[in-house]
């Protein structure tokens, strides 16, 4: 009986301990309370509200019971400190997901302690189930606190200048954003211009004390309301997001974003709640679009409740950055009021949806090959209502084309497309080939909206997205019409690449790799020219090589000029593994089919779309938008959409339209835009 009483006593110990290391409350949910609302009300994650609550994923019922947990990963922190700090040597077992920053962050060591202790990281990377010894106390720099000074405190106070930021002061004074919300409450929700900050001290802010980095006053006012304010949002990192991915879509470095959100020192996790600048705009989720109940037959010329604002989307420029090719502003020629037809084929699949006993919410909420169709559907809509401000004589027809990648309605539609002047779709490449030699006779375009594949040859085909080739060509002559050094780093399982480069591009010169296939950076740093700018087209998805790569650019650019190039996207750059701001001390440089723009037609239409479905554009939306507004423009030269195609580049929201003829038969696009990362962290068009 007492061996009874000692083990039930010891297993109550056991899970009193683990219960306080994660305390949890039970919380009955309100009527139309979200995660994201409840995460914010106990000042956790919806990370850590799913991890205790897996059904919560699939939504939120009324009265349904939560645990919510009350001290999440920083007590796990605290304890890691706790022993690092201890004088004694841990070792630690690498979890899945975790990275350098983050061990390296939660135990309070630098890199190169961690690596001196462990030097087979140097090789190997962080892997899962490593054991990593984590030196003793002293090994690594510690941050000590501040002694507080004797006698009178200072008061330190800062005046917000235009296009200042908070992170950007707290920076400047060495301390945390939280810190500066916490001594200016006041600018929690705004950072209005000429608002006196407390830097440090507790005086009253009519009494000022100039110092050598605190901007004096000069008797401004208070910033008046209309004046623009540097706000916060929201924002709920998503799936396989990385500091790389936040980087890009907020313009951060890493540091900045942990100095934003303080949790984020322990690695980004899906769920968590960001603080991130109102001014960058995150891609939003897919939209779920209404879908029609039959094919729809629209005149642009009828009046609607909901226009669309009038949107004009051009952009005219002298040239592109590879070619002399002047990009023509699109705009209706006087005297053309024949009425014009577009059709768009859509692969709504109604039947498919009526007959799916799991209901239609359900179907748009699995289906993505649906919601990509839904989101080209939104922003085609939003062509057609900026048609009809315009006032453009243009008749459109929507139908389903019921679409597989093997079967579809083409062929039964055709009666009702042979006298249009340009049919937008099929999807599928195989389909949009079918419905081209269905109207070949009848002279009508059938333009691809987003198929990439190696099309057939057929004279009344227009592929609007680039091929693959395309884009590498692009790349390429940019670099040429430069005068570069071109420099290629391929590992050896990139055989389609080196291929690619010896076949196209003659005189690029590769660095020679080890016999273990790694990068030889001897002889790389011997292939850059001094006086020249030398671009480095690095191929790899090897962790090591990458490392490797960039650390060897990052020595030379002391003695040539150094641009790292890469021609297709390389998910091993999208990992914490890789520093986003080496990235863009090389200005990583790639070319793309699409832009970030901050033009204002290009804002008109993302607000203008925001307004009308209460959600962000995606790409698919955007480019439904491009390629319908595109389409009908075109139409309005007084010319054959054959004819503009040979004559006119144009440039919309995110895409360009470059059309040629193929050797073989047909159009294609090389509307190409080559972007780079620059010092400010944003992306621009090379130029």
């Amino acid at each position: 009986m007492k061996y009874y009483l000692t083990l039930l006593s010891l297993v109550f110990f056991i899970s009193s301990s683990a219960f306080s290391q994660e305390k949890v409350v039970k919380y009955k949910v309100s009527s139309g309370e979200t995660i994201n609302q409840i995460a914010q009300k106990f000042k956790v994650t919806p990370y850590d509200i799913y991890k205790l609550n897996p059904d919560a994923r699939t939504g939120l019922s009324p009265n349904t019971v939560l645990l919510i947990p009350t001290a999440t990963g920083e007590a796990k922190k605290e304890v890691a400190e706790t022993k690092a700090a201890s004088g004694k040597e841990i070792i630690h077992e690498v979890q899945p997901k975790e990275t350098f920053y983050s061990i390296e962050k939660k135990y309070g060591i630098s890199d190169e302690a961690l690596k001196a202790a462990n030097p087979f990281l140097e090789k190997t990377g962080v892997q899962i189930g490593q054991k990593l010894v984590i030196p003793a106390k002293g090994s690594a720099p510690k941050a000590t606190a501040k002694p507080k000074e004797k006698g009178a405190e200072k008061y330190v106070y800062h005046d917000v200048q235009p296009k200042e930021t908070k992170f950007g002061i707290a920076k400047q004074y060495n301390m945390t954003v939280d810190e500066l919300e916490k001594r200016n409450p006041d600018i929690v929700n705004n950072l209005p211009v000429g608002y006196r900050l407390t830097i440090k001290g507790t005086a009253p802010k009519t009494e000022h004390v100039a110092t050598e980095t605190a901007k004096p006053a000069e008797n401004k006012k208070p910033a008046e309301s209309s004046k623009k304010a540097v706000t916060y949002m929201d924002y709920q990192v998503k799936p396989k997001e990385t500091f790389y991915s936040l980087g890009r879509v907020f313009h951060l470095s890493q540091d900045e974003l942990v100095a934003l959100n303080p949790s984020l020192s322990e690695g980004v996790k899906e769920g968590m709640v960001l603080k991130v600048p109102a001014g960058y705009v995150a891609p939003a989720p897919i939209i779920a679009a209404q879908v029609p109940d039959k094919p729809a037959d629209s005149s642009v010329n009828k009046p609607t409740e909901s226009s669309g604002g009038g949107i004009k989307i051009v952009d005219k420029v002298k040239s592109t950055e590879n070619e002399n090719v002047e990009i023509v502003e699109l705009t209706k020629k006087k005297g053309v009021n024949e009425r014009k037809k577009v059709v768009l084929l859509l692969p709504f699949n109604l039947a498919k949806v009526q007959s799916d006993t799991s209901g239609t919410a359900n179907r748009i909420k699995n289906d993505k090959f649906l919601n990509m169709t839904l989101d080209f559907y939104s922003g085609a809509l939003m062509a057609i209502d900026s048609a009809k401000t315009l006032k453009l004589p243009i008749d459109v027809a929507i139908y389903d084309s019921q679409e597989t990648k093997t079967t579809s309605n083409v062929v039964g539609l055709t009666p009702k497309l042979q006298d249009a002047d340009a049919v937008i779709g099929p999807f599928y490449q195989s389909n949009a080939e079918t419905a081209a030699n269905m109207l070949r006779s009848y002279n009508v375009p059938v333009i691809s909206p987003l198929s990439k594949d190696s099309a057939n040859p057929i004279d009344n085909l227009y592929q609007t997205i680039p091929s693959n080739d395309v884009i590498k060509n692009a790349v390429f002559d940019y670099m040429r019409s430069k005068n570069g050094n071109i420099v290629a780093v391929v590992d050896k399982k990139k055989e389609s690449v080196i291929n690619y480069i010896k076949q196209n591009q003659k005189g690029v010169a590769f660095a020679s790799l080890t016999e273990t296939g790694g990068l030889d950076v001897a002889n790389l740093k011997s292939l850059l020219i001094p006086n020249r700018l030398n671009y480095v087209v690095m191929e790899t998805g090897n962790t090591a090589m990458v490392k490797a790569t960039i650390k060897a650019l990052l020595d030379s650019q002391k003695t040539c000029q150094v641009q790292l190039v890469i021609l297709e996207p390389n998910s091993t750059l999208d990992t914490d593994e890789i520093n986003f701001d080496n990235l863009v001390k090389l200005k990583l440089m790639y070319p793309s089919v699409t832009r970030e723009s901050d033009e204002q037609p290009v804002l008109i239409y993302e607000k203008q779309y925001r307004l009308k479905n209460k959600a962000n554009p995606t790409t698919y939306a955007t480019r439904g938008f491009d390629v319908t507004f595109d389409t009908m423009m075109r139409l309005m030269q007084g010319k054959t959409f054959q004819e503009t195609a040979d004559l006119m580049t144009t440039q919309q929201v995110d895409n360009k339209f470059q059309y040629y003829r193929k050797e073989d038969g047909g159009h294609a696009n090389k509307g190409v835009y080559i972007l780079y990362y620059d010092s400010d962290l944003t992306l621009k068009v090379a130029n």
